[in-house]
Formats: structure tokens, sequence, C-alpha cells
């Protein structure tokens, strides 16, 4: 969720307080919040709570002690998440999402750093970035965005990233207003800071190159993802919707963001609360990320659900606050945690569910497969109704510990992933991927269950 009722008034009350920034990187929580469904075991109640002051932080903290240490750990579990599933691009988020600058109390004012270990040291070699009008910021905002540039290609990740980890031009010290040079926009889900071009970059690209061969070599990749693609971000924003078109690819190989998927499936969200209005439906339709919310498109039908939820809390809460609800804000926080709970329980009966059958599939079929598939074992694609809560037939990776992705109604969106994934997290040789583009292209030419078994017996399966 963005935001709850108590953290929005906590940061209301704040005196002289630097205006709020937290939405600026969105595509950033957005991902974070993805990886979070997978596991949070520290009960985080989202990303953009590690990004507040600690009055508000303390409010979606979860069993996070520390609120300085909030934005760290919700960042380290993401990073644990994505490297569990093999997951390149979302390491890579995770890393961008720990060194955004967090909101402090004041321009010009630096945020704590947090003094505790995380789990992984590639987490551990970041610290998020500080204030620019702050002393020294441009030096130590630098350092930051090349230390990440390092942990980016580390990990196979465009290290040419971490340049969308910046932050604003510096504010006046002083400001009354709080200010500065910000914007935060919770219905922007790519972020203000990159649709309104105000995203200052601390270092060249020259610069990030020379820091990425100190640690892997001089033949550091400009994106080694693999197959030459970069990594995807986790919302797609309508091609129509003004400077985010474009803006967004900015460093990545790829400025055109795909186009929003076609929806006209039945609504997901089939949670029942109504106060202050019913949450926004959540539509499932064609695409890589078929799973559309208010025009926002995620990968699985989960995540999409919990920003219907954040959605509603806003609306709720703005009813309340104009005085067309009579109500309680407490009781909108209630009822967002009611609605997040619906939906990540219904996501956690399908991944058991998936996992069981990719377990026993994968048992079954590795014997007879010839092929070396490295790191991996399960690259097969399934065809069934009820992929992330779909009602049609739709296609997905068998193995979603290893090919984590969303259902698709188009097989070539699955086997092109899959392949990827096969050259660059699994390391499989030349030959395993060879074989998997050929089996790609025999499904593009079949439909249903025939596309699946003609990509699953290229490999062997």
């Amino acid at each position: 969720m963005r935001y709850t009722a108590a953290s929005l008034l906590a940061l209301a009350s704040l005196v002289a307080a630097e205006v709020p920034q937290e939405h600026s990187h969105e595509q950033f929580l957005i991902a974070v919040d993805e990886l979070l469904a997978l596991n949070n075991p520290l009960n985080i109640q989202a990303a953009v709570f590690g990004l507040l002051g600690n009055d508000a932080a303390s409010e979606g903290a979860g069993l996070v002690a520390d609120p300085d240490c909030l934005h760290q750990a919700t960042a380290d579990q993401a990073f644990t998440n994505a490297k569990e599933a093999g997951d390149v691009d979302g390491m890579a988020n995770a890393l961008i999402f720990r060194a955004i600058e967090r909101n402090t109390g004041s321009v010009g004012l630096k945020s704590v750093i947090c003094t505790e270990t995380p789990v992984n040291p590639e987490i551990a070699a970041l610290t998020q970035h500080q204030d620019p009008a702050s002393e020294g910021a441009a030096e130590e905002n630098k350092r930051i965005t090349l230390a990440l540039a390092q942990q980016l290609a580390l990990v196979g990740a465009d290290p040419q990233l971490a340049l969308k980890s910046g932050t604003f031009a510096p504010g006046e010290i002083g400001d009354p207003t709080g200010a500065g040079n910000t914007c935060d926009d919770l219905d922007d889900p790519v972020g203000c800071i990159f649709t309104r071009n105000l995203l200052v970059e601390d270092a060249t690209a020259e610069e990030i190159d020379a820091a990425v061969a100190e640690v892997v070599g001089d033949a550091a990749p400009g994106n080694a993802v693999g197959n030459g693609t970069a990594p995807a971000e986790c919302v797609i924003v309508d091609p129509n919707a003004g400077a985010a078109n474009g803006t967004v690819g900015n460093n990545t190989g790829n400025a055109n963001a795909p186009a929003t998927p076609t929806t006209g499936g039945a609504n997901l969200q089939d949670f029942a609360g109504a106060l202050g209005g019913p949450a926004p439906p959540v539509e499932s339709g064609a695409g890589e990320r078929p799973f559309v919310v208010n025009g926002a498109a995620f990968l699985d039908a989960a995540t999409a659900k919990v920003r219907s939820c954040d959605i509603q809390n806003n609306q709720c809460f703005n009813a309340i606050n104009s005085g067309q609800l009579d109500a309680d804000t407490s009781e909108c926080a209630t009822q967002q945690q009611d609605c997040i709970a619906n939906a990540r329980a219904g996501a956690a009966r399908l991944r058991r569910r998936l996992r069981r059958r990719a377990a026993l599939r994968a048992m079954r079929t590795r014997q007879a497969n010839g092929l070396d598939l490295g790191g991996c074992s399960d690259p097969t694609v399934t065809f069934a109704t009820g992929l992330d809560g779909r009602q049609e037939a739709s296609f997905g990776p068998n193995s979603q510990s290893e090919f984590n992705h969303g259902s698709a109604l188009n097989i070539n969106i699955i086997t092109s992933f899959i392949c990827g994934r096969l050259s660059s997290s699994c390391k499989a040789p030349e030959e395993t991927v060879q074989a998997c583009q050929a089996g790609a292209t025999a499904a593009s030419t079949q439909q249903g269950q025939a596309a699946a078994d003609a990509f699953n017996s290229a490999l062997g399966f």
C-alpha cells in the first residue's frame, strides 16, 4: 500500500518539513511491493514507508524496530526474494530502491544512515541519497550512484540504471514551504521525477563505466542482462500519457515502453469492503503485464489488487477529510489491511499449487531431458485456467521460483522471457538457448495447449 491514514496524518503534522517526495520514483516502489508480495516475514506494509520520516514510517514498519532501518530492511527483503527467484530485474529494482533519497524534516537536512547489517552484502554496500541541498551532497550522492552501478553490474543488470536513483536539484535552505524542487504524485506509476524531467544525474555514463571496471574489469557490459534486452519496468504506461513515454527508458537502451495491455476481462478485485467507495477494478487482458488498475499495468494479479486497495484507501481518507464520510480514519486503515490480506491470501494459495505442480513435473521430466539447463531445472510452459486469478486459460512458466513471470494470453511473451532467463540467470549453454528459441518459434504457430506442447517438446519435455 502507498499510505495509511495514520501516515498521512503524521506527514501533515510536520512543521517546516520538506514537501513529501516519496512517490517521485514510483516505478521502483511498485517493483519492490511486487517482490515483498512473494515473501514478507517482517510484515512490512509497503515500500513507501521506508522513504517516510520516522513517525509515518513506524505505521508501516511491521516487525522492523528501528524506523531509520526500514528503508534498508525493505530493500534487503526484496533483494532476497528476487535472488531466490533468479530475477535479475528484481534484484536491480531492490538495489535502486535502496539508494533513493528518504524524506527529511526540512530542506538541506540529511537522513539518518542505518547502522544495522543487512542479510545481503549487495544491500550493505549501499546507502540512500541525501538531500541535494545538504553539505557535501553532490560528492556523497555521486559516490552512492557509482557504488550502486557496481552492484548492478555484479548481479548482471545494466549499471547505467544507477542514474535513475538520483534526486532533484538542490532547494533553498530555510525555504518555509519546504518544497525545494521536488514532486510527489501517487497517480504517476512511473515516477514524476522522470515524467517531469526533474532528475539530476549524479555522474556521467563514462564515470559509471570506469567505476564498474574496478569490480568486473574493462569488459563491463552496458547491459549484462542477456539477449540485449533492457530490464523490464514494473509498470507499463499508456504511450499517450504525455511526457512519460520515452523519458522512462533513458539510459536503459529501450526508450519506448510497450503499450498498455488491452483489457476487458472480468474484475478480479473481489474485496467487498466499500468504505469511501469500492476498490477500483482489477482487469486482466493481453500484454506482458496483463493486470491493469486505473491504467497502471502489473505483472501479477496480487500486486494489482494491492494497488487497488491503496487507491481505495486514499478515496476513503479523502472522503473523511472532505466531510463526505462520517467515519474515523482508523476505519480506512483497517479496511485497507483487510483488502491487502485478501489479495495476498489468494496469491499464496495459487503459488503453493503451482510450486507443487512444477516440482513434480520437473522431477518426472528432467531425467528425459538431454539438454543442459544450467542452474535451472524446469523451463516448461503451462496452459491452464486460473493462473493469476484469470477466468480464461492463459500461459505461464511452470516453475515460478526459476522463471518468475505472470501469466499471459500470448505464449510469445512467456517463451521469450524463459529463453532470456536460460541465457542470463540459468547460465545455460548456447545450444540450449537455441533449442529454446526454436521451440518458441514452433509454439508461435500453434494455439492453446498445442502451443505449450510445441515449446516444451523442443526442450525435451
